[in-house]
């Protein structure tokens, strides 16, 4: 999945959503859990469900480790799912890794070569070693966190050091890394009125977007503030639409509030 095919899967289906697939088993449906696998089963309903309003899905990591070996080989099934079924949408594995180079090689071939996803957000703390073993994967995107949607983002991301915020400084050096042509970069919905600064840096780039919904963010903020020429932003939500229902009904609740999301985003998409 080339972030050309993206920008196409984009302008067909004029979306920009991307469903955060966060499963909880103390959250999904009662009557699943009965299934030998009711995390894949949960996905694969909501996946037949939203798909035709979706561009792109991503699982979050922890959601699945949590429940070990199992969890593990839910998330292989999921993805392997996606990609034989609806190879034209992104996928996004939302690990917010980052370490060594080494270590950071060999979560790069967990996910992209094992795994394989489209891209995995990435934590920058650690600087550029940490990140280009990533972006040596050249058909693969790295995403990296700059200004997340978390209330705890405020303790360093836009601390001034040498009169600007850490959050630019990270988006800067980021643009002279190898590769950086393959970089998105998290922006939280949250954030939406420091969309206008992100976009003077780096026009260019995707961004990954979550915060709509649950969080509070507002859409047509994040659209008028961060749409560039190519669209260039994925805007996810997770639980306002995999948790819409928790009877049978489920997956037909999921589907209808993803439509929802896609016809407020068709009239901003280029």
């Amino acid at each position: 999945m080339t972030l050309q095919k993206l920008i196409e899967q984009i302008r067909k289906k004029k979306s920009l959503l991307c469903v955060g697939l966060d499963v909880d088993l103390t959250k999904i449906p009662s009557h699943l859990l009965q299934s030998e696998d009711p995390i894949f089963e949960f996905n694969k309903a909501i996946i037949d469900a939203t798909h035709p309003y979706t561009v792109a899905y991503k699982p979050n990591t922890a959601f699945y480790e949590a429940y070990g070996v199992k969890g593990w080989q839910s998330l292989a099934k999921t993805i392997a799912y996606i990609n034989e079924n609806h190879p034209d949408i992104f996928t996004i594995a939302d690990a917010k890794r980052g370490d060594i180079g080494n270590t950071s090689t060999m979560y790069a071939k967990a996910f992209f070569n094992d795994l394989q996803f489209d891209s995995v957000t990435v934590a920058p703390y650690m600087g550029r070693d940490s990140v280009e073993p990533f972006l040596a994967f050249e058909d693969k995107i790295t995403i990296l966190l700059a200004l997340t949607s978390n209330e705890g983002a405020f303790d360093f991301q836009t601390k001034m050091v040498n009169d600007e915020e850490l959050y630019k400084k990270v988006l800067r050096t980021s643009l002279t890394w190898k590769n950086s042509q393959n970089l998105m970069y998290v922006v939280g919905a949250t954030k939406a009125e420091y969309l206008k600064e992100i976009r003077k840096i780096v026009p260019n780039h995707f961004l990954l977007v979550p915060g709509v919904g649950a969080q509070g963010g507002s859409l047509d903020e994040v659209c008028e503030y961060g749409l560039n020429t190519d669209n260039g932003l994925l805007i996810n939500s997770s639980r306002g639409i995999i948790y819409a229902s928790n009877g049978k009904d489920f997956a037909e609740k999921a589907r209808e509030e993803a439509q929802k999301l896609q016809q407020q985003m068709e009239k901003w998409v280029r």
